[in-house]
């Protein structure tokens, strides 16, 4: 056991512990620890033998004596700069977020590791470090030219890095029209995700010259302006108001701060209106935006509105509200929208919607209660539905229904509850298809019980997405067709 108190073969196992907490531990504490408790192991070795590493002093005589000590103070100075790039990974991370913090790190520790390089060449090899820079100057100006540009890369990412004009998470928009959210910076260059799903790499020299828009500061959240123009065949007033219920059918603008509908420029023929709100953030904006004109187009033919064109002045008439002759038509136009009966021929949907029954329900009415079984097919006409499920004090949005969407297909054709309140958000005009209708056209059409089921199981499938534990979790069409054969007793087909 006497080998235990060799200072050499305690210099050659502290090397060896350090290289292994190096290069085979993880997690930065742990490094962290065992880094300082090796180093300060190896400054009590090293004090206890007379040796100070920080001293030019000769060593003894003797070649294996004086390759002792220089191993022992080279291990000391290596030592040392691993516990200072340990504490600077452990401690210096900006704002709790690392990986951001990567390339100040990356330059700290680069700067430890040359201080200790020059420190084993003044204080092993007893060199004058200052004769030694200044002889590497030419060599320093060579290299610079040669690697100006990858040099004003890494420069430009450190100030990038300093300045913070972004982080990583945020959507930026440079005035070269490139846009995307920033998933990694590093030396060389930063690398945004576009709209499209491409990684676009861009050198931090070009970034750092570009102006440069960040929609996530101060926060995620992004606002969209939209502006429509639309013929006055009614009141300004009254056109406000339409907006205001399109606004509330959307699903992805944000409640708060709620959105806003002002009227600008009009004419003797129409009236400029702008629509104003705010997404959770900038990735949501195209989706948004086609939403908002799909909801502009729905509730202005539902509400006998139209965009302007030009047109003349004695052509107006002929887009205002369709009168009493017309209605069956327009009913036909709305049931034949929809996905579930696209495929009807036209005498189909002439049986179909033959006389249906029309229901009007004023604001913040309850059409539907959660749990009840629909005995009728609803088809929104006109106004802005919600359906919301309450489990206890929560409330859940699963939806938000606009002209052109229906509800109440669950007990209708599949014999379930539904999963949640149906209520107004504005006056709504429905129609009821009931069951006997439906009936009548699949006695007709077996076939049209798959098309339906492919439909609905895709819409069930959505709101499941949305809602833990809603009714049939999971849904295939065949499983949603077999349901519906079910219930209006059609024939089976044979399957393969």
């Amino acid at each position: 056991m006497v080998y235990i108190l060799d200072p050499i073969f305690q210099l050659i196992v502290l090397a060896v512990a350090f290289a292994a907490v190096h290069l085979l531990a993880s997690g930065r504490s742990f490094i962290f620890i065992a880094h300082t408790f090796l180093f300060a192991a190896l400054t009590a070795v090293l004090i206890t033998q007379g040796i100070e590493p920080y001293s030019t002093a000769q060593y003894p005589e003797g070649t294996w004596t004086r390759i002792f000590y220089g191993a022992a103070k080279a291990t000391w100075w290596i030592g040392g700069a691993l516990m200072l790039v340990s504490s600077v990974r452990l401690f210096l991370i900006f704002e709790g977020r690392p990986r951001e913090g990567r390339l100040v790190q990356d330059l700290i520790a680069g700067l430890i590791y040359v201080g200790a390089l020059l420190s084993i060449i003044a204080y092993v090899f007893n060199v004058p470090v200052g004769t030694l820079i200044a002889t590497s100057g030419v060599v320093a100006v060579i290299l610079g030219l040669a690697l100006q540009s990858t040099l004003s890369d890494v420069f430009s990412g450190v100030a990038l890095n300093l300045g913070r004009p972004y982080a990583v998470g945020d959507w930026i928009i440079l005035d070269s029209g490139v846009q995307g959210r920033v998933v990694e910076t590093n030396w060389r260059a930063t690398h945004l995700l576009n709209a499209t799903n491409d990684l676009v790499v861009i050198p931090n020299s070009t970034l750092a010259k570009s102006q440069l828009v960040n929609q996530s500061s101060p926060d995620e959240t992004h606002g969209v302006t939209l502006s429509v123009r639309v013929l006055t065949t009614r009141t300004p007033m009254q056109i406000q108001q339409v907006f205001e219920k399109i606004l509330l059918g959307g699903t992805r603008a944000l409640r708060d701060p709620p959105p806003l509908v002002s009227l600008g420029a009009m004419d003797g023929k129409s009236v400029i209106v702008e629509v104003a709100f705010r997404v959770g953030d900038a990735g949501q904006i195209i989706a948004a935006k086609n939403e908002t004109l799909d909801l502009i187009f729905r509730h202005l033919k539902a509400e006998g509105l139209a965009l302007a064109t030009n047109v003349l002045a004695t052509d107006l008439i002929q887009l205002a509200p369709r009168e009493h002759d017309n209605a069956n038509s327009s009913v036909r136009d709305l049931i034949g929208a929809l996905p579930i009966f696209a495929t009807l021929t036209d005498d189909e949907l002439k049986i179909l919607t033959e006389g249906l029954s029309k229901q009007t329900f004023p604001r913040g009415a309850e059409i539907m209660q959660q749990g009840k079984k629909s005995p009728t097919l609803m088809v929104v006409a006109q106004g802005v539905v919600i359906v919301e499920q309450e489990r206890g004090d929560i409330k859940f949005e699963l939806n938000r229904l606009s002209p052109g969407d229906f509800f109440g297909e669950r007990g209708l054709l599949m014999g379930a509850e539904e999963p949640g309140f149906i209520r107004t958000l504005s006056p709504v005009t429905v129609y009821e298809i009931p069951s006997e209708r439906i009936a009548g056209v699949l006695r007709e059409r077996p076939d049209l019980a798959d098309e339906i089921g492919a439909t609905l199981a895709a819409r069930l499938d959505a709101e499941a997405a949305l809602l833990e534990g809603a009714v049939f979790p999971t849904h295939r069409p065949l499983t949603v067709a077999h349901r519906i054969r079910q219930l209006f007793r059609l024939h089976q087909p044979d399957r393969q």
